[in-house]
C-alpha cells in the first residue's frame, strides 16, 4: 500500500466498517487494517499458489475468497509473471508493462474462476471500503459491481495511465 490509510483516516475521518481487498497477494496490508481496529475484512486472491500462501499468512484472521472479480461470471485466464512474486500478474495481456520492466517475465498462464461483485456479496451492510490493484482490470471490476459500489464509501486504487 503506497498512501498511509491510518493518516487519510484521521485527515478525513474515514469512518471505514470494513474493507473488501481485491488483488491481495499475500495480504500484506492486513496487519494495517487490524491495527486500525477494522475488523471485517475480506480478501480476494485469484492464483492458487498465491492464494495459499494468503491462507499461510492470514488465513484464521478474515475471509478469503479464491477467485478474481471481474464484469463476467465463469473462468478466465491470467498471464503469471514470477520474477516480481506474481505482483504483476494479470487477466490483461502485458504491452507497456513489458517495456516499463523488461526483467518482468509473465511466464505461465493459468485459469481461474471469476466473479462479479454484484453476485457475490449481498451483505451490504459490512464493508464500505475497497482497496484494489488488479493490474489495469479496475475498470472491470467496478463494472461487476455497479450495485455494489452504491454502498461503498471509499476506494483506494493504483492507477497507471499509461496503458
Amino acid at each position: 500500500m503506497l498512501l498511509d490509510l491510518q493518516k487519510l483516516k484521521e485527515k478525513y475521518n474515514l469512518n471505514i466498517r470494513g474493507v473488501l481487498h481485491i488483488g491481495a497477494h499475500f495480504g500484506q496490508e492486513f496487519s494495517t487494517y487490524e491495527s486500525m481496529g477494522i475488523t471485517n475484512t475480506m480478501f480476494f486472491e485469484p492464483l492458487p499458489q498465491t492464494f495459499n500462501k494468503l491462507n499461510e499468512n492470514i488465513g484464521d484472521k478474515t475471509i478469503l475468497v479464491n477467485t478474481a472479480l471481474g464484469n463476467m461470471v465463469g473462468q478466465v485466464e491470467m498471464n503469471v509473471e514470477s520474477v516480481n512474486q506474481g505482483q504483476s500478474s494479470s487477466i490483461l495481456e502485458p504491452i507497456i508493462h513489458l517495456q516499463q520492466y523488461p526483467h518482468i517475465k509473465f511466464t505461465d498462464k493459468v485459469t481461474v474462476n471469476i466473479t462479479k461483485l454484484d453476485t457475490f456479496i449481498e451483505d451490504h451492510s459490512k464493508y464500505n471500503f475497497i482497496n484494489i490493484d488488479v493490474q489495469g482490470y479496475e475498470l472491470e471490476v467496478f463494472k461487476g459491481g455497479s450495485e455494489y459500489l452504491n454502498h461503498i464509501d471509499y476506494i483506494m486504487t493504483e492507477v497507471n495511465r499509461d496503458e
